[in-house]
């Protein structure tokens, strides 16, 4: 059912859409899906939260910037096809901070952003990255700037502008910490101590 939907609103829009025509897409009474849904949203709602629980592949390239410009690039490749562009187009297409669209479309992103996390703790881990450092900012910073292309300025995507991405978010994030003892004043460095007074040794 889920395919069929995603069909549906690739080839007609989430305006365009209905129960009716995602019910004879995939060949099944339009009556029993409106038992189970009820409504268009309801059916767009289930959609998006079990495409937010399909796992991502979260990439370990051993830098933040090497694996941030790889989910880069698997977004925009997955954005590719009519079936993933209409998900994004539905996720913001449905205004009104208290539908259930929304809501369902915050946890979508909910769980994308947790598997995201991974790639910050794995920085932290290796050192490019403090103890406690938020991996939000990075992680919105990374699809703000692909999403903001696709859905709003529609400037091209290409690898050019996904490197500068990555480049940037890397400038940006928080500087490792310091290695203990590695900086800091130097030691006092300790005076060397008077040669002894002693008497010199009589001649006999």
């Amino acid at each position: 059912m889920i395919e069929a939907l995603l069909a549906e609103l690739a080839e007609r829009g989430v305006a365009a859409t209905t129960v009716e025509g995602v019910a004879r897409r995939a060949g099944v009474n339009k009556t029993t899906l409106y038992r189970r849904w009820g409504s268009k949203e309801e059916l767009i709602l289930d959609a998006l939260l079990e495409l937010g629980e399909r796992r991502v592949p979260i990439p370990d390239t051993g830098s933040l910037h090497d694996d941030l410009l790889t989910v880069a690039r698997e977004i925009v490749a997955s954005l590719s096809t009519p079936e993933a562009d209409a998900v994004v187009r539905a996720a913001a297409a449905e205004p009104g901070q208290d539908s259930k669209l929304v809501i369902a479309t915050r946890q979508f992103w909910a769980v994308r952003f947790s598997l995201l996390a991974t790639i910050v703790a794995r920085a932290i881990e290796r050192g490019e990255l403090p103890e406690g450092t938020d991996p939000k900012p990075l992680i919105e910073g990374l699809l703000g700037g692909i999403y903001l292309r696709v859905l709003v300025t529609r400037e091209p995507l290409d690898d050019e502008a996904l490197v500068g991405l990555a480049d940037w978010l890397t400038r940006a994030a928080p500087p490792p910490s310091p290695t203990p003892g590695a900086l800091g004043p130097p030691a006092p460095r300790r005076r060397p101590s008077a040669p002894s007074r002693g008497r010199a040794p009589r001649a006999s």
